[in-house]
């Protein structure tokens, strides 16, 4: 959408540099990412970015309201109740479709997360595109002011706290076949973490440990979580030898907790330009006689898991859990990436980071999925090009 930018690396784009640039990033660790990586970046012109960020601190004025925990207490409340929650998430992942209202271009919230992402996979990713196409060295992922070091330095800054890297590990549900391993691997590499399925943690007492490489058994004092509960809970044939609300003398970098509370549940409570009416379905007083024009979905589903999109009467009659769903009005997304062969809509998500002590996150970056199906998500993307997983620029 800078329209410089874009004339420029499609003038440039071949399909012989796309394979280089996906050869560079298998490279790194002899793996190519599960997902699929989008052929190009998106450029955000600086009208748009700033409506992004308008919105995402929005979302942030809301979590930092003082009656915050007490909003969103039900939250925790249906869920898992995972002793010693922080004061705060750390991490902030708030998604925004690039929609189409009144013949403008404007983004709209579609989701928010209190949970990390792949955080160390985008930092890479940006400099394998720059290794392709060197001209990119003029724009920039990063925001508040951030360069690729400083934005290292906070994430290890939260995920660390002080503590050495051996005593902080990424805890997974089996982490070599999760579809974003290679963050994992990154983000050993990068911070100096190691990786550890949930099954290989070792609880003494409230003291957990992990076996390292060779074999010493290493006291945990850290959890960098990446573990997703609906996944868990459906992996009945896994056996740990710990709980998620065992009182655990461990430290959490990402309490499991601030993943329910900040998720769709806070969606109804949002309003203005860039929020999409949306409605628990135990408040709704009638069901719209227009559900073509709304999507049902899960409160604290991940990766599109149970989303209606072509929602019924009897879909949402046949719920039985309402203070679990929403309904929530659809967007229309805008195809405005150009790529050879037509239009792709595209979806951003914007990354910020709050450590312990400061007052309020900091807005650090970006990932930014590229679609031609009618949603963003694997399955609606299949055998096509110029879609998946990339990173939003922005003009220094």
């Amino acid at each position: 959408m800078i329209q410089s930018f874009r004339e420029k690396f499609n003038q440039n784009f071949s399909d012989e540099k796309y394979a280089q640039f996906l050869d560079s990033i298998a490279a790194d660790f002899n793996l190519r990412p599960t997902f699929r990586v989008a052929e190009s970046p998106f450029f955000i012109p600086e009208k748009l970015k700033s409506q992004i960020l308008e919105g995402s601190k929005q979302v942030i004025e809301f979590i930092c309201r003082p009656d915050f925990k007490h909003l969103t207490q039900r939250a925790v409340d249906l869920t898992s109740n995972v002793p010693n929650e922080t004061n705060h998430t750390q991490f902030l992942a708030i998604d925004f479709g690039i929609c189409e209202e009144e013949g403008e271009i404007i983004p709209k919230l579609i989701e928010v997360q209190g949970f990390p992402t792949i955080f160390n996979f985008q930092q890479n990713l940006f400099e394998k595109f720059k290794e392709t196409y060197p001209f990119l060295e003029e724009t920039t992922p990063y925001l508040s002011g951030l360069d690729s070091n400083a934005y290292l330095d906070l994430l290890k800054k939260i995920v660390l706290n002080g503590h050495q890297p051996h005593e902080v590990i990424l805890l997974e549900v089996e982490p070599i076949k999760q579809n974003t391993n290679i963050d994992f691997f990154y983000a050993e590499r990068d911070m100096g973490i190691p990786v550890v399925c949930v099954t290989e943690i070792i609880k003494e007492g409230s003291k957990v440990f992990y076996r390292n490489k060779s074999g010493e058994k290493i006291l945990v004092k850290r959890i960098y979580n990446r573990v997703i509960f609906d996944e868990l809970d459906a992996r009945t044939d896994l056996k740990l030898s710990f709980k998620f609300t065992d009182v655990l003398d461990v430290e959490w970098a990402g309490h499991p907790n601030w993943y329910n509370r900040i998720s769709k549940f806070i969606l109804p409570y949002l309003s203005g330009p860039y929020f999409i009416e949306t409605k628990l379905l135990s408040d709704l007083n009638e069901i719209p006689d227009d559900l073509e024009n709304y999507v049902l979905k899960p409160l604290f589903s991940f990766s599109g898991a149970g989303v209606v999109f072509h929602v019924s009467k009897e879909d949402i009659e046949a719920v039985r859990h309402k203070d679990q769903y929403v309904l929530q009005r659809k967007v229309k997304y805008s195809p405005v990436v150009q790529s050879p062969n037509g239009k792709v809509k595209a979806e951003v998500r914007i990354f910020a980071m709050w450590p312990m002590g400061d007052l309020r996150p900091t807005l650090v970056g970006n990932l930014v999925r590229l679609s031609r199906g009618e949603m963003i998500g694997v399955k609606f993307n299949k055998d096509k090009d110029w879609v998946g997983g990339t990173i939003g620029l922005f003009e220094k």
